[in-house]
Order: C-alpha cells, then structure tokens, then sequence
C-alpha cells in the first residue's frame, strides 16, 4: 500500500512536471521561437501579429526562445574617432532598433545579446566610416542632422545586408567633441579662421560702400549741374519777359516809366542815415525842382 501510494506520488509529480514543460506564456511584449531539437517550428506572437497568451508544445522536446518586441537601444562607448582633417573627435552616441524576424535574429546571432554585439560592431563601422569623411569643423559646429542621416543610412544598410533580422529605428549623436587636450588649440585656429573671414567679409563691405558713395556723389553733381543750369534757362526767360513788359510799358507811356523808375531808383537810394553826395542839377533829383515833377522851363 505504501509502494503503491509512493507510485502514485511520483505519477503525479511527473505529470505536473509534464503539464508544466508543455506550456508556455507569451507576453505582448514578447514573440518567441520555438525551436524542436534545435531546429526552429513556430514564432508566435512576431510583429504584426497578436497572439499573446498561454501556448503549448511538446514537453521535454520543444525549447522555447523569447525575444523582445519593443523598440530596443543601447549606448556606444565614448570613443575616439578620426576625423577628415586628423582630429580626434569624442564620440558618444546610441541606437534605437527593433527585432523583427526572430528566426533570422536566431539563425544570425542566436539570442538578443548576440544581435546586439552585431548591431555595435556595425553602429561603430558606420561611425568611423561617416565622421572620416567629414572634417572636425562641421563635426562640432552644428550639423549634427545630415551626420545622423549619414550614419543611420549606413547601419540601416548593413543590417538590410547582413538580414539580421532587426530594423534600425533611430541613431543619435549625444556628443561629438574635441579632447580636452587639444580643444583649446583648434577653437582657436577656429577663430582665427572667423576673424579673417570676417576682416575679408568688412573689406568688401567698405570697398562697395566707397563704390556706392562714388555713384551716389557723381549723380549728386550731375543733377545739380543740371539744376542750375535749368536755373538759369528760366531765369534768361523770366529776364526776357520782364524787359519785354517793361519795353511794352514804356511804349505806352513813357513820362510814366521814367517817373515810376526814378520812385524805385528813390526808394533804394534813400536809406534812414546814409548820406548821399551828389550836385543840385543832378538829373536823379530832377522830380524835386517843380511841382509838375520835371525841368522848369526856362
């Protein structure tokens, strides 16, 4: 009775344990591979499709492989990179990718951690390759965007080359700068470059202003050469109209004109305090010898 009872316990324990080996839960934030002694059967759960839950495989036959189906990432060491122009360049940057293909990934790299090393051999290839190729001026001053571009095109090439299964999401630059050591020495050749273009930049912009000044003082001179000299034009004009009136007033009276003449000739003449010098008979005076305002007669 005892043997049987020890019997039962062990059926009962190794069906549990049976039950227990033939079941597995997949989240829905993972996909497995299902791999029968070692050769891969079934992905579940692999992106696009939605299948999470309790699953069942054959016991002590069937291992299953989970693999992540978020959006994954991981931060490159900070190396130094040469640049075009042989400087050395702190690089920090990371890389967000997401597996796509579990079969592939297990074929290629056989776990995450695999695929990750793969992934960072590559990152840092394409890091080298692109910063090479661009001098440390642009690196640092600000075209962070098209570099990013570059070298994100240049992993997401090589993985579409080497189907590993994953497909890049994003790259990011956190830092690209000089050592310390030598920052200070190409900040300055930076700087000194800046003050020669811009000594070039303030040349120029004084030579056109002279230019412009130039122009501007010849057509000055031309327009008022040409004022005056339409000046004078309606001067002569207005000089020949007045002649002309006064011609034709002294045609019609000219005892008149002579006296309205001399009362003009008067009003000039004779200032408050200015003494006039000049003999009795004088013809200017002849309007004050009579009443009549002319020569009496003899």
């Amino acid at each position: 009775m005892r043997a049987l009872t020890v019997v039962f316990a062990i059926v009962v324990i190794g069906g549990v344990i049976a039950a227990l080996s033939a079941t597995y839960t997949v989240n829905e934030r993972q996909q497995a591979l299902v791999l029968r002694f070692g050769e891969p059967v079934a992905v579940v759960n692999e992106v696009g499709d939605d299948d999470p839950g309790l699953h069942f495989k054959y016991p002590f036959v069937d291992e299953v492989t989970l693999f992540d189906k978020r959006n994954l990432e991981f931060d490159m060491q900070p190396a130094e990179i040469l640049a075009a122009d042989q400087e050395r360049l702190v690089v920090d940057a990371f890389l967000r990718y997401r597996i796509v293909d579990p079969l592939r990934v297990y074929q290629t790299a056989r776990d995450e951690r695999g695929l990750r090393q793969r992934l960072r051999a590559i990152m840092d290839d394409a890091l080298r390759g692109v910063i090479a190729s661009i001098p440390s001026n642009d690196v640092i001053s600000g075209q962070r965007s098209e570099l990013m571009d570059r070298i994100e095109t240049a992993v997401e090439s090589q993985v579409a080359s080497q189907d590993l299964g994953a497909e890049v999401v994003d790259v990011r630059i956190l830092r690209a700068d000089l050592p310390q050591q030598i920052a200070d020495r190409v900040f300055e050749r930076m700087r000194s470059e800046r003050q020669q273009e811009a000594s070039l930049i303030r040349a120029e912009g004084e030579e056109r202003a002279r230019e412009i000044r130039a122009q501007a003082e010849r057509e000055a001179t031309v327009l008022l050469a040409n004022a005056r000299a339409e000046s004078e034009r309606i001067r002569g004009e207005g000089d020949a109209q007045r002649n002309a009136i006064y011609a034709a007033a002294y045609g019609q009276d000219a005892e008149f004109f002579a006296f309205y003449r001399s009362m003009i000739a008067y009003e000039e003449a004779l200032q408050e305090g200015v003494p006039i010098v000049i003999p009795p008979d004088s013809e200017f005076f002849r309007y004050f010898r009579s009443e009549r305002g002319g020569d009496e007669p003899q």
